[in-house]
């Protein structure tokens, strides 16, 4: 059996032509979430934490991958003396949300319940030391259907089987 070489520029128009050049260029266009007010592991600012006015950071989020249906962010501190403590949990949040302002929840979001007993952010409020504060956001396929009163946990188990993408970044603070 004979085998022909094909020339570069033959392979990449049969690249383009079946879509998969198209499907590389979207895995290289990940989610993103970031904050105006603090660069990745850098400090968060005090007015975001209890020794400040305990109010959400912004955030901004970019490259929502298509098909998503809804975005969840959770954010929590594995430094804490016993387990990871978690200080906010949203979802539902529509796919087109570009930022989540300062003291605001998306419309239409739904806050589940923090380690505070709260369902509203509550900030870091570390008993000693450097802690860290992952903000974990996630694009999902489908919109769920979670009571408010619920945990990260129950958060987590029903996001199983629907993450399209993942971004995080993290804050610092000290007290």
């Amino acid at each position: 059996m004979r085998y022909r070489i094909l020339p570069v520029s033959l392979i990449a128009i049969l690249l383009l032509l079946s879509g998969a050049a198209g499907r590389e260029v979207a895995k290289m266009s990940t989610l993103t979430i970031t904050s105006p007010v603090f660069k990745d592991n850098g400090n968060i600012p005090k007015q975001y934490t209890c020794d400040g006015k305990d109010v959400n950071p912004p955030l901004v989020i970019e490259n929502i991958p298509r098909g998503a249906k809804s975005l969840a962010l959770i954010v929590d501190d594995p430094d804490a003396p016993v387990d990871i403590w978690v200080h906010w949990v949203v979802w539902n949040m529509d796919p087109g949300t570009s930022e989540i302002k300062e003291n605001s929840v998306p419309p239409g979001a739904i806050q589940g319940r923090n380690d505070f007993r709260k369902t509203s952010y509550g900030g870091p409020c570390p008993p000693s030391g450097t802690h860290r504060y992952f903000f974990k956001l996630y694009a999902l396929d489908t919109v769920l259907t979670l009571g408010g009163n619920s945990t990260k946990h129950d958060l987590e188990r029903a996001m199983q089987g629907h993450i399209l993408g993942e971004a995080q970044t993290v804050g610092l603070y000290k007290r």
